[in-house]
């Protein structure tokens, strides 16, 4: 099936809610891990999502220019023609992008969606992340709602994180401590800022104690029963019954249980990034302990090309790779549910 379209997502998104599953929203950062992600989705009989972070935009522009804008889209036009193998609905995002990078990366693709959208297309991109968990919630908003209306004009969807999530993803880092959690507050200004889906759809990253990067369960306090405080909170003041579609981030390490309640409070799309990496990394280490003599020119030796042709661990990192995605498709229920 081709890349989603912005009525698909749209009904990939209410499908979700609705059925209390969420999307696995795969990091990728070459082509190789965009075909893993795919495979895995496909295999899992699901529709998900596909997204490039700021980090990983420069690595695919390559270092000698590092230009995020021509990596993202690039491997974003490589999608659109790949993806039409694989028999489900994809969707193409931007992860992070905090305020010293939104002129570098969301802004520029924005407008070469709009041109596309202008052209009778559809969009490159179908969302886009505005990370403002750094600044302060007024100037988060602000800027919000700024995207908000460029995002809607190019039938796009915006995320939003209003508030911080803990520890380190792609140079922005946060304490983990008790800021870690939204409040009712920061919901109602969000809804008031935002609105509730008439100036366009967004997403929400709220905090419910999410830690980037890797961490054993237990040693993070996740509290995702908060998330029903926030779509009560605002529901009563706007009447609008669970007005939010939320994001859960820094999942690695969650517990069942964690996950479940979140699915049951509206989150309809987590993200993976920790997991995946190590599920592409590990076959590799393995094929290069295991073939060390033909790796490597030893001892003035010629090696052996059959083991370093990239393609032999290649092959093996994908396939561990789309299995872990797999996983991330049963633990949030979105296995079997794509769409027709």
């Amino acid at each position: 099936m081709p890349i989603a379209t912005p009525e698909v997502y749209n009904e990939m998104l209410d499908r979700a809610k609705a059925g209390r599953f969420a999307y696995p929203a795969i990091n990728v950062t070459s082509s190789q891990t965009l075909h893993a992600a795919l495979r895995g989705f496909a295999e899992a009989e699901s529709d998900g999502i596909i997204q490039i972070s700021t980090g990983g935009a420069e690595f695919l522009g390559g270092q000698y220019s590092k230009d995020m804008v021509t990596g993202a889209v690039a491997l974003a036009e490589f999608a659109h023609i790949v993806a039409e193998k694989y028999p489900v609905n994809i969707a193409l995002h931007t992860d992070h992008c905090p305020k010293d990078k939104l002129d570098g990366y969301v802004r520029p693709l924005l407008a070469v969606s709009k041109e596309r959208v202008a052209a009778g297309r559809n969009p490159l991109f179908q969302s886009h992340m505005w990370d403002g968990s750094a600044e302060n919630l007024k100037d988060n908003l602000e800027i919000g709602q700024e995207l908000l209306a460029e995002a809607a004009a190019a039938k796009i969807v915006l995320e939003v994180e209003i508030t911080p999530t803990g520890g380190e993803e792609d140079g922005v880092t946060h304490e983990i401590n008790d800021e870690l959690y939204t409040t009712v507050d920061d919901a109602l200004r969000t809804a008031e800022a935002l609105g509730l889906g008439e100036k366009g759809r967004y997403l929400l990253a709220a905090s419910f104690g999410n830690v980037h990067g890797v961490y054993k369960p237990g040693n993070v306090v996740l509290r995702p029963e908060l998330l029903r405080d926030l779509q009560d909170g605002v529901a009563a003041k706007f009447g609008k019954q669970e007005p939010f579609d939320f994001v859960f981030h820094g999942g690695s390490g969650s517990t069942d249980q964690e996950i479940a309640t979140a699915l049951e409070n509206g989150v309809v799309k987590m993200n993976l990034d920790t997991d995946t990496q190590y599920a592409f990394t590990r076959p590799v280490a393995d094929h290069m302990f295991r073939n060390y003599d033909g790796v490597l020119k030893v001892d003035g030796e010629v090696g052996n090309k059959k083991t370093y042709d990239p393609r032999s661990w290649g092959k093996a990192a994908e396939k561990s790779m789309a299995e872990r995605v797999q996983l991330a498709c049963t633990n949030l229920r979105s296995t079997g549910t794509k769409l027709a």
